[in-house]
């Protein structure tokens, strides 16, 4: 069976095919991967830029970076320039955006079980908003800032208990939920009104989110239909809705657009009568089409009759989406991208897992060898972010590219890095 070439959509805004070589940013990805190593995650810094600003336009009311799917400094200050908020979900994610020189009243502390130290690490700070997510956390923050004086700004997450379209771990707004506060037997009420009587609060609105790579709009709508009585009856200024808009990792997927998904939630809010801005917080829709991961083979494993075994230096420890939620994604030699695709692989990683698989069932050029270069694009979103050392490996660099040149924003680690901390 013969494949077409990769589907050119699935890489990011600037790339080109030069003599057959996959190029990102003006930059050939076989030099980047001489330059830097491998694995490498490469970035069309343009595109970040870009996506920044469509969600500022898509959501006037305000909108904020879910950096859990991709932080560094440098996404930090992109997003933040572009006039994005920052989503922070732990008190790591808070300082490395504090570090990158966001301003903390820019910043959205999320989290279900947000500690004292954060708290009060983020109110210290002058956090502008934090989502409470239970009742706990409301005696955190007034044991903390009640005898300071120093009420801060918060929305109230709220389950909708909306099943989304998605894998059952992406699922965050069924009622079955570590998230939130469940709308069932007036435990969201309760959670509004406290917020509203609090001294050491001061209700701003809403949160809600139904979950991660989701494909259909009307997942939203239905959830801002569910909580819109919460929204007009607490007199909510802001309506966030999340973020989990999905996009496409493989030929044939279709996802919407944040302008698209921004239209949806406006008009739908109008038409629930709702008047609180409605605001969000896309994170995958903002990084994951806009990198690919490099990766050198390794060794070639042929079972006859069963499959042949495509090695490369990463793994799981890079991407370990498809272990998790069996993710599907595309691969192609960066030295031919625009070849037909004659062999059926299974592209591994090199950690003692059977599970370390990257493709299960990669259309790649029949001429593969070891030393090749493979790329997998739309691998921008929660592979450095949910990277590890499993088996010690080392984590990747990260590099930007844009208009023929490329930075280095994440240094590779050093096989002395780790053990830094190991003092035993």
């Amino acid at each position: 069976m013969t494949f077409p070439p990769i589907d050119r959509s699935l890489f990011p805004d600037s790339a080109t095919i030069e003599a057959g070589r996959l190029q990102i940013g003006g930059v050939d990805v076989i030099e980047l991967a001489e330059r830097f190593g491998t694995p490498l995650f490469i970035y069309d810094e343009q595109q970040l830029v870009d996506r920044c600003k469509e969600a500022v336009e898509a959501f006037p009311g305000g909108v904020a970076y879910a950096s859990k799917a991709f932080l560094c400094k440098a996404m930090a200050r992109i997003a933040h320039q572009a006039g994005m908020a920052i989503d922070v979900a732990t008190g790591g994610e808070m300082y490395v955006a504090l570090e990158a020189g966001v301003p903390a009243e820019h910043l959205v502390l999320h989290g279900n079980n947000k500690s004292t130290a954060e708290i009060e690490t983020a109110v210290e700070a002058g956090i502008g908003t934090i989502v409470v997510d239970s009742f706990d956390e409301m005696d955190r923050i007034e044991a903390f800032s009640a005898p300071r004086d120093a009420a801060v700004d918060v929305l109230i997450r709220l389950n909708p208990g909306i099943e989304a379209h998605t894998h059952e771990y992406l699922r965050t707004g069924v009622e079955d939920s570590k998230f939130g506060f469940p709308i069932v037997d007036g435990i969201a009420e309760r959670a509004i009104e406290r917020a509203v009587s609090s001294p050491a609060m001061r209700y701003r609105g809403v949160h809600a989110h139904v979950g991660s790579q989701v494909f259909e709009i009307d997942s939203f709508d239905r959830a801002i239909r569910a909580l819109a009585p919460f929204v007009k009856s607490s007199g909510a200024e802001e309506f966030s809705i999340g973020g989990g808009l999905g996009v496409a990792y493989v030929e044939g997927e279709q996802a919407s657009s944040i302008s698209e998904w921004g239209a949806v939630a406006r008009r739908v809010a109008a038409d629930a009568g709702i008047t609180a801005r409605i605001t969000a917080e896309p994170g995958r829709s903002i990084v994951a089409a806009a990198g690919i991961t490099a990766y050198t083979v390794g060794t070639i494993k042929q079972i006859p009759e069963v499959r042949t075994y495509v090695s490369v230096d990463g793994g799981m420890s890079d991407n370990p989406r498809p272990v998790l939620y069996g993710s599907g994604y595309e691969a192609t030699l960066a030295r031919s991208v625009d070849r037909e695709r004659s062999s059926l692989v299974r592209i591994v990683g090199k950690h003692c897992e059977s599970g370390d698989v990257i493709v299960r069932d990669a259309a790649i050029q029949d001429d593969l060898a070891i030393d090749d270069i493979v790329v997998t694009p739309v691998t921008g979103a929660y592979g450095h972010s949910m990277g590890s050392n499993y088996n010690k490996v080392l984590r990747p660099a990260v590099v930007f590219v844009r208009d023929g040149s490329a930075r280095l924003v994440i240094e590779r680690e050093t096989y002395s890095d780790l053990t830094v901390r190991d003092v035993g």
